[in-house]
């Protein structure tokens, strides 16, 4: 059984790394927990975010991005026009490494990316009335996020 339980975790790993840019991005395949953890340890190459940000209509929105990673849409900007971006630091790694396993989760929770990103920018029953988008701004709020996904995945809110 607990096969199955690491399988279905490494799928999650494995789309994440890909949401944040994939084997471009890190110049080699991310298939399990402790792939994710050596990468997030050096810090992501700058373009990670550059490319998760491009690729997630929600973090374009008004204060999303600073709340989700941490930093601000101008300092991400400003990273993009530079030669070669600076690499992440190991809490912004991390930061963007749970939004994107979060994101990946919604989407298999929603179906799709689009309702996925809307599930963020909604109030949550399970979070008393919330915004997802608001809780990742603190490990605790980001654990309740993961913690209500989980429930809507087993059908704990059906």
């Amino acid at each position: 059984m607990a096969t199955v339980i690491e399988r279905e975790d490494d799928a999650i790993v494995t789309r994440a790394g890909r949401r944040l840019g994939g084997k471009s991005t890190f110049k080699r395949p991310l298939r399990n927990r402790l792939d994710a953890h050596e990468v997030i340890e050096k810090g992501f190459p700058g373009g990670a975010l550059i490319f998760l940000s491009e690729n997630v209509a929600l973090l374009q929105q008004p204060g999303a991005f600073e709340k989700a990673m941490g930093i601000s849409l101008r300092t991400l900007q400003r990273r993009k026009r530079e030669d070669s971006p600076k690499r992440l630091s190991l809490e912004q790694s991390g930061r963007a490494w749970k939004f994107a396993e979060l994101l990946e989760e919604a989407i298999e929770v929603f179906g799709n990316q689009e309702d996925a990103e809307a599930f963020f920018n909604r109030p949550a029953l399970g979070l008393n009335q919330r915004l997802p988008i608001d809780l990742l701004s603190t490990p605790a709020g980001t654990e309740l996020v993961e913690t209500h996904l989980e429930r809507l995945k087993y059908g704990v809110y059906a």
